[in-house]
């Protein structure tokens, strides 16, 4: 149990607005850019692949998770890099009415990332600090929940939001800018907050444990060997890399394909529809899909769970072929179907998730663990980065198909992969 220098507030007060903070910065960097660089005009081609290049300070984190231990405290480091997000922000809003807004939001966009990603590091780590383990397991629903929440606030409120103040400005860099200004007063506020809010535990400490960088060093590459020294690694490594091949060419090209005109292959709904329709409906699916999920393998174990989730995963799908065939305007049929494959989502991801657990298990498993988030972070880049450039070749119609062509790599890994009897299953006490 980690004692506190002081008086520690209830969990209450910081768990959930920390992850809500943690959640925020991505959804701005993978969904509201791609929505933002459609609605100003940006090809499809541009924007997969210069958007997917944003995944990899997620990819490498692990590389640099080291210096978040050696040179000050979790805490420090919290709301240092919480107002680096915000400054960042404030930097997208004030380049976006300028000549070279694509290259200098992008810019301003990774800055963000690489930001975003170490506070994940801090975060997490703080997280274990300030809280028994007891108290850990009682929050991890209360992280997920709010993480989501800000999902749904981020796609859902700020979408409807950029298109309201679209249709009352006459301006979409006019409402974006503000969207930006928004989120800098948010971020800042937060900042502010965690910094007076946040517990001192007493094991927050510089260096933690680490009296020498060498050791540190030493330490580093041997958790690393280890990981992939593992039986069966290529396996794994296959698993983590192909599980989510389809859904990350797909997840690119959702939204373009809902906002682009009729006559292009699209469903040419406003920027607002968009934003209630796959940023609140869909995402509120996704979690309940999610929480689905957890509940049936905690039932039955992984082992049983994993085809039934998969199928549920990818075979929904097919819902982006029948959009794309009938072209629906109706923002209810939108939506209902957007439920339909995020619901599918959240259940399979879930499988995921605990193959990841799986894995990590052992003596060093916070480490190998976001080894594990890395690869799941580059099997998402790498296919996103062609998949706009594919789209415009094929149109919305034949790229929809090849997506369900491509979920045969994800059942091929699916099938190789080992999982113990029981695992994951919630025994009695």
């Amino acid at each position: 149990m980690s004692a506190t220098r002081s008086a520690a507030p209830t969990p209450w007060a910081w768990i959930p607005t920390l992850y809500f903070a943690q959640g925020i910065p991505y959804v701005v960097v993978m969904t509201l850019s791609v929505i933002m660089y459609k609605n100003m005009g940006v090809n499809n081609t541009d924007i997969a692949l210069y958007t997917s290049w944003l995944y990899l300070p997620w990819v490498i984190k692990p590389l640099w998770s080291p210096l978040i231990e050696l040179f000050s405290t979790k805490r420090v480091w919290i709301v240092a890099l919480q107002f680096a997000v915000g400054a960042s922000l404030a930097c997208v809003a004030l380049t976006i009415p300028g000549p070279g807004y694509f290259k200098m939001t992008l810019a301003v966009f990774w800055l963000m990332a690489f930001a975003s990603a170490s506070h994940d590091i801090a975060a997490d780590g703080f997280y274990m600090l300030a809280l028994p383990e007891h108290s850990q397991a009682a929050f991890v629903g209360v992280r997920s929940t709010f993480y989501r929440l800000a999902n749904i606030g981020g796609q859902g409120g700020l979408v409807y939001l950029a298109g309201e103040l679209q249709e009352r400005t006459g301006s979409m860099q006019t409402a974006w800018t503000i969207v930006f200004w928004v989120l800098t007063a948010l971020f800042v506020a937060m900042a502010l907050y965690h910094w007076l809010v946040l517990p001192k535990p007493a094991a927050d400490v510089r260096g933690a444990g680490h009296t020498k960088l060498a050791d540190l060093v030493g330490d580093f590459f041997k958790v690393f060997a280890e990981f992939f020294k593992r039986p069966g690694i290529l396996v794994i490594l296959g698993f983590l890399l192909l599980y989510r091949f389809p859904e990350a060419q797909l997840l690119k090209l959702a939204t373009p394909f809902l906002l682009d005109k009729t006559e292009l292959g699209g469903l040419g709904l406003s920027t607002k529809a968009v934003g209630i329709a796959y940023g609140t409906v869909g995402l509120t699916a996704l979690t309940l899909g999610g929480l689905l999920g957890g509940w049936i393998i905690s039932r039955v174990g992984l082992k049983r769970a994993l085809w039934p989730l998969i199928l549920l995963m990818h075979v929904p799908n097919a819902v982006f072929v029948l959009l794309a065939m009938a072209q629906p305007q109706d923002v209810v049929i939108v939506s209902t179907a957007l439920a339909v494959e995020q619901f599918g989502y959240g259940l399979g991801f879930t499988a995921y998730l605990m193959y990841m657990i799986l894995v990590s298990d052992g003596l060093h498993k916070t480490a190998h663990y976001a080894i594990c988030t890395g690869f799941m972070a580059l099997g998402m880049m790498l296919p996103g980065m062609w998949s706009g450039w594919l789209q415009q070749q094929l149109g919305y119609l034949p790229f929809f198909v090849w997506v369900l062509v491509a979920t045969i790599p994800s059942f091929a890994v699916a099938a190789l992969i080992k999982v113990p009897d029981g695992f994951g299953k919630k025994t009695a006490p």
